[in-house]
């Protein structure tokens, strides 16, 4: 799971807001195991203008389907302020499930067509399901720094590539902004 936020909350400033969030995983049932959290990471806003975000991964078990899990992290969501008023805009909690072991949601075809939509249309269209692997994660540093952290030998069941590995395939402005800022 990808945490993410650039605007205060209940909870307090961006930092405040993961890591109040991850607490929250354990108490609403939604992880039956240990959380894993990768430290936060400062990202520049996306499209540029906005306050930077404060990014970070975590992994954990859970007992919900995956189409519950993203119900329940909704649900976190607006708990913390969030309002869906546009794609890429400012927002207190942005929760997304990155990946689900080796699952490909709904099937590859249309997993591989979201992964494929070009830049042009990905601020203008969203999927009406749940698409596993996230269609954008091997594209993002401040999704992979993280996650590395924590889960540096996944391998994208699609791509047939490690964290690591796209991670490292990333260009090197990609990486050139995001900065750890320290434990969650």
């Amino acid at each position: 799971m990808a945490l993410g936020a650039n605007l205060p909350s209940s909870a307090g400033p961006p930092e405040a807001t993961l890591r109040a969030a991850l607490g929250a995983l354990g108490t609403d049932n939604v992880a039956c195991g240990p959380i894993r959290p990768s430290r936060l990471w400062r990202s520049p806003s996306w499209p540029p203008g906005g306050p930077d975000y404060v990014n970070a991964a975590a992994a954990f078990e859970t007992l919900l389907s995956p189409d519950r899990l993203l119900g329940r992290l909704h649900a976190l969501e607006a708990a913390f302020g969030r309002r869906r008023e546009g794609r890429w805009t400012a927002r207190s909690l942005d929760l997304d499930l990155l990946a689900w072991g080796d699952a490909i949601r709904p099937d590859p075809a249309t997993a591989k067509a979201w992964r494929d939509l070009p830049p042009a249309r990905q601020g203008r269209e969203a999927p009406d399901g749940l698409v596993l692997p996230h269609p954008r994660l091997q594209d993002r540093a401040f999704v992979l720094l993280p996650l590395a952290e924590i889960a540096p030998s996944w391998r994208h069941p699609a791509l047939g590539l490690t964290v690591s590995a796209l991670l490292s395939a990333l260009p090197a402005e990609a990486l050139r902004d995001v900065r750890p800022l320290g434990p969650v």
